[in-house]
Order: C-alpha cells, then structure tokens, then sequence
C-alpha cells in the first residue's frame, strides 16, 4: 500500500510518519518511509536547491515544479515502484498533491497542465491512501518559531516557509479542495492535538483501511 501525508508547514506530517512507522514495523508491517522532494541520492541535492532561504525570488514556479518533478520521478522509480513491488507499505510525507496545492493553487499554475506533468512524473502511479494534517495557520506559525528557535541551519525558515501568509491561505483552500475532490482516498485528521492524540487518530484509519488487523487495535 501507497500512504502519503499532505498538510501546510508544521502540521507534523513528519514526526507522525515515524511513529507510524514504527508502530506499523512493530505490527510485523514492512515499511519504507520516503520524503519529497529527496529521496534519492539526486533528489536530495534538489531538495536543498528548492528549500534554500538565499534563492528567494529567484526560482520562478514553473522551474520550482520542474525540479520537484524531476525528483518525483526518480523517487517513483528508483524507491517507491520497486518497495511496492516488493510487497512493502511505502509512507511518503508529501507528494503530488503537495505539487497541486503549491503549485497550482498557491502559485497560480494551471491545473490540468499540473496534473499531465505529475502523470508523466509518477509513470499514472496514485496514492491508495492520503492522510490530510489539518491545522489552523496560526498553529503552523507557532510550531514554525518554535522549530527556529533551536538554533540549527535545519530549523531557519526555508525558502517555502518565506512565501507569506496569502500564498499559504491559497495552499490550505488546496488541500482542502482536494480532499474534497478525491473522498476515496483522503482522510482528514485534525493534527492540533497531542503527538499521541493525533497518532491515534492515524492508527485508527490504518485500522479501518485493514493496512494492519484487528488484533493491533
């Protein structure tokens, strides 16, 4: 099974990733966790083009979705396609639909052209289950100044996150579009509460999705 987890910034999508994991792993479940953009070897190198603070205002969208898309798509082959394979649970903290709230809703590129290029991308691969973090912006900034407060070169406010409050608005109307767009596969999960409220909630729908039995409840 293919499980991605969408959200705005600081909505924990990675933390939960790892608790997951390590309560799917626990549960006797194979499971490879990826990220995107990264991933790979080349991925990762791209990962810091895209996220780095000092190009700010000088990678215009259609280059930023290029390079995400060049990503995915050796994430796609190289990581995810043969996990699958393999009979393994791959949990992916973002992939295309990150592209359209982004991309396409927050920076204005159309839609329908997104969607052919992440087809290309991905080789027609879809996630078989999309959890949505859902937090208020206001918690986002918040858990945002917490994480910069460590002092790291990890936790400085990347080039994403210096895209301003408009622009995130126009991501979380995305999300949330989406979500509604695509009832099949999305669950929303309200991530402001607890790490172990929020968790619980996950396992839950891993619960009901079968992706672990009844007996790990």
């Amino acid at each position: 099974m293919f499980i991605t987890f969408e959200g705005t910034e600081g909505a924990g999508k990675s933390t939960q990733i790892c608790r997951v994991a390590e309560r799917l792993k626990a549960s006797g479940v194979e499971v490879v966790e990826v990220r995107e953009p990264g991933g790979t070897a080349a991925g990762e190198r791209v990962r810091d083009i895209l996220k780095d603070p000092s190009l700010k205002g000088q990678l215009n969208a259609q280059t930023e979705l290029f390079l995400i898309s060049a990503c995915r798509s050796e994430l796609v082959r190289q990581v995810i396609a043969p996990a699958l394979e393999r009979g393994q649970v791959v949990l992916c903290d973002r992939f295309y639909d990150s592209t359209l709230a982004y991309q396409g809703y927050g920076r204005g590129l159309d839609l329908s052209s997104l969607r052919e290029i992440i087809d290309y991308s991905t080789g027609g691969l879809h996630p078989d289950l999309t959890f949505f973090l859902e937090i208020p912006w206001s918690l986002s900034q918040e858990r945002r100044v917490i994480r910069s407060q460590a002092g790291t070169p990890e936790s400085a406010p990347d080039r994403f996150e210096q895209s301003g409050d408009a622009f995130f608005d126009r991501v979380e109307k995305g999300f949330r579009q989406l979500s509604a767009e695509y009832p099949e596969r999305f669950r929303i999960v309200n991530g402001s509460g607890t790490l172990q409220e929020v968790e619980e909630k996950i396992w839950r729908i891993l619960l009901d999705e079968k992706v672990v039995g009844e007996s790990h409840r």
